[in-house]
C-alpha cells in the first residue's frame, strides 16, 4: 500500500479525533486526497500520507541532518529506559496516545511496540516537516502530522495519554484533548543530563556548563500539585553510537564555538549520563 493510501486509511478510521483549525468542527469526510470539515474547509494529504495543519509559518531549528543523527542515536536504544518507564505508567488497556513534538518518530514507534495492544492508536506531530517526513519511513502503526502544540488539530478528549519528551508544553491545550482519567507523561532533563558532553563543550564559566530544571518543575507543580515525579538515570556506553551523531542530535552544540566543537570531536566520550524526570498527571 502506498504511503498516501495508508495515511488516508488511518485518518478515515480516526477521523473523529481530528478537528478543523478554522472553525473547530470535527472533520467529517475524506474526498479524494482531502480531509474536509462540515463547513467545507479542507486539508490535503501529502504524497507521504501526512497532513499539514500549520496555519502560519513556524521556524524549526531541527534540520534534516540533526534529525537523521537523532534517529541513529535513538534507534541504538538511547531512550530505551525512558520509553519503558512511560509504558510502565500506562494501563494495559487500549490507549489513544498523542506524542508532543514527535521529531523523527522513534519514541512513539517504540512505545507502541512495547505497549503491544493491537487496538492502540498513536499520533505524533511536530512543527518540523523534515522530522515528520523521517517518521513516515518507520515501520509502525503510528501516524505523524505537522502541527503546532499551541493550536492542536484534535478534538476534545481525543486521547487517553499524552507523552511529551523534552518538548515545550501548552497545558491548556493538553488538558482539552486529554480524556477524563487520561494521563500526561512529561519527560524533563535533570541537571546531570548529558553532563559529560556539557563539560566537554563548555568551560565552568559558560552558561551552558550547568543546567537547572527547577523552573520547569515548578511550573508543572503549579498546574498539577498532585502530580508524581520519577527519576530515570542510567549510563549509555557509546560503543554502538557515533560520537558525532550524539553531538549533532542535541541543541547543546548550537552554543559551542568552532574551537570547542573541534576539541570535543578530538577527545570524544566513551559513555554518557542520561538523567531525566518523568512527571505524571492524571486528569480527574
Amino acid at each position: 500500500m502506498k504511503k498516501i493510501d495508508r495515511g488516508i486509511q488511518f485518518v478515515q478510521q480516526n477521523i473523529s479525533r481530528f478537528r478543523c483549525l478554522v472553525c473547530n468542527q470535527a472533520y467529517e469526510t475524506i474526498e479524494g486526497h482531502s480531509l474536509r470539515c462540515p463547513n467545507g474547509h479542507q486539508v490535503d494529504f501529502s504524497k507521504k500520507g501526512t497532513l499539514y495543519f500549520l496555519t502560519h509559518q513556524v521556524a524549526s531549528e531541527y534540520d534534516a541532518s540533526m534529525l537523521a543523527a537523532r534517529r541513529r542515536v535513538l534507534q541504538a536504544g538511547f531512550f530505551g529506559p525512558i520509553v519503558q518507564a512511560i509504558n510502565a505508567a500506562l494501563p494495559e488497556t487500549p490507549q489513544r496516545i498523542l506524542d508532543i513534538g514527535s521529531g523523527e518518530g522513534t519514541p512513539l514507534a517504540d512505545l507502541l511496540n512495547l505497549h503491544a495492544n493491537p487496538q492502540d492508536v498513536g499520533i505524533g506531530f511536530d512543527i518540523s516537516k523534515d522530522g515528520v517526513n523521517l517518521a513516515t519511513q518507520l515501520t509502525t502503526p503510528a501516524y505523524y502530522c505537522v502541527a503546532d502544540l499551541a493550536q492542536l488539530p484534535f478534538t476534545d478528549a481525543a486521547f487517553t495519554a499524552i507523552m511529551d519528551v523534552f518538548s515545550p508544553s501548552a497545558y491548556q491545550e493538553f488538558e482539552r484533548v486529554l480524556a477524563p482519567g487520561g494521563q500526561l507523561l512529561k519527560i524533563v532533563p535533570n541537571p546531570e543530563y548529558l553532563v559529560e558532553l556539557r563539560h566537554l563543550l563548555f568551560k565552568p564559566t559558560d552558561r551552558q556548563y550547568q543546567y537547572d530544571n527547577q523552573r520547569v518543575l515548578d511550573l508543572f507543580a503549579q498546574h498539577y500539585p498532585t502530580a508524581t515525579r520519577q527519576q530515570i538515570r542510567y549510563q549509555v556506553t557509546l560503543d554502538d553510537i557515533d560520537f558525532n551523531d550524539l553531538l549533532v542530535m542535541t541543541p547543546l552544540h548550537w552554543g559551542a564555538d568552532a574551537e570547542q566543537l573541534a576539541t570535543a570531536k578530538q577527545q570524544g566520550l566513551t559513555s554518557i549520563t542520561v538523567d531525566v524526570s518523568l512527571l505524571t498527571m492524571q486528569k480527574g
